[in-house]
């Protein structure tokens, strides 16, 4: 796949990729906690996390800073996790979902015996407490990783064969796409609490492009973009009836083949800029710009709240040993400003050395003192003979010194 600075016009033929999957790759996703870290999913069935350098790429980059492997089948999807750092979900063909620590690269949790069929997408919640998935048994399923259960699920959530999405709201509700059983396009929304009737649902249209949903959490707006359509509509969530509000179509002459969504922290809040899409073409791929008209200059509080900032809320041990929290929140008032980020640094454990208290925290922290500590008898043998050793050559050294300066002195009075 390709890496480049946003720019306009072609792109050079002998532009550097990031080549290092033997199959093709099937998805990719920011770190949303480090942007110059990308994940990628490939049909060779692996996971690799890619460092991109700061300026881009002058070569192209064939060693991931990891491999994951643990999938038996290709790896459609991956989804970094919205508040812990380096943790990563990845969900193959094999219908197994595993969570990984990219810190260490282990695989910590694998859901693999909950999905009896292809799982089309995996969406986290706000705080990443909850995954929801939608599968092609037309089962939507809203699973604790850490608890390894399904929490809820609803069967039949769309009642056609053709792929369903499944996505969490920012209140916690789910939003669904997919079709009847007269192949009518459909959007439902949920609450996980209650999956028997949805809150919302609505018939669309009978076009056969799987609705792709794109949701903006500070706004509340959902975009919807078919695969084939040449439109994208956008619909408000509220909590009063209807609940899903039709807002507006965004209409162009040509198909997409595959949509794009820029982070919020990357729009220009001057320009009251709200979303921008990269639309797919079979050739190129176009920006489209979503944009508020204001007449003021100022800065525009109720389109841009306290939006999800950079920083990670917790580390990786911290979620997987229990920790919740939400995503921690910056102003864009001032445009956004990147900070630097830190390289991602991963240290794999040794497999052999499986001593119990390795997994605590503060041995992990006390592990290079360890690791330099002569306490046992065969490093104290070791290290007296490698003391004496270097006593027997200072004192070579001293011996060598002397010899040389006694010579020194009986040349001198040869040459008076």
């Amino acid at each position: 796949f390709l890496v480049f600075p946003l720019q306009t016009g072609r792109i050079d033929k002998s532009y550097p990729t990031v080549c290092g999957h033997t199959g093709p790759v099937l998805d990719i996703d920011w770190c949303p906690h480090n942007d110059q870290v990308i994940a990628s999913g490939s049909e060779d069935c692996t996971v690799m996390v890619w460092q991109i350098p700061e300026n881009g790429l002058t070569l192209s980059l064939t060693e991931p800073v990891v491999v994951l492997e643990g999938h038996s089948k290709r790896v459609g999807i991956v989804a970094w996790h919205p508040t812990a750092r380096n943790v990563l979900l990845s969900a193959g063909c094999d219908n197994a979902i595993i969570i990984w620590n990219v810190g260490t690269g282990e695989a910590l949790i694998n859901l693999d015996d909950m999905h009896v069929d292809v799982i089309y997408n995996v969406s986290w919640n706000r705080n990443g407490s909850l995954i929801c998935t939608a599968s092609k048994d037309k089962k939507v399923r809203v699973i604790d990783p850490r608890k390894q259960e399904i929490v809820a699920e609803k069967e039949k959530t769309h009642e056609g064969a053709r792929p369903m999405r499944a996505i969490f709201l920012a209140d916690g509700n789910i939003f669904t796409t997919g079709f009847s059983r007269m192949s009518e396009r459909q959007l439902a929304l949920w609450n996980p609490k209650n999956m028997e009737e949805p809150i919302a649902l609505h018939e669309m249209d009978t076009s056969n492009g799987v609705l792709l949903p794109f949701y903006d959490p500070d706004t509340n707006i959902i975009y919807l973009c078919g695969k084939g359509d040449s439109s994208i509509r956008y619909f408000e969530i509220t909590d009063e009836s209807p609940y899903v509000h039709y807002l507006n179509t965004f209409s162009s002459k040509e198909p997409q083949r595959g949509m794009g969504f820029m982070p919020k922290r990357g729009l220009d809040v001057n320009k009251c800029e709200i979303a921008r899409f990269f639309k797919l073409h079979e050739r190129k791929c176009e920006p489209i710009i979503m944009t508020v008209p204001r007449k003021s200059d100022l800065f525009q509080d109720d389109l841009y709240p306290d939006t999800a900032g950079p920083e990670a809320a917790l580390e990786a041990e911290e979620w997987f040993e229990g920790k919740n929290a939400d995503p921690l929140l910056i102003s864009l008032k001032h445009g956004y400003i990147p900070g630097k980020n830190r390289d991602l640094k991963v240290v794999k454990k040794n497999i052999l050395d499986n001593k119990p208290a390795a997994n605590k925290k503060s041995d992990l922290i006390n592990a290079p003192k360890k690791a330099a500590d002569a306490s046992n008898p065969q490093n104290e043998a070791k290290l007296d003979e490698i003391l004496r050793e270097l006593k027997s050559i200072k004192d070579t050294i001293t011996n060598q010194d002397e010899r040389i300066s006694k010579l020194e002195q009986q040349m001198a009075k040869i040459a008076d």
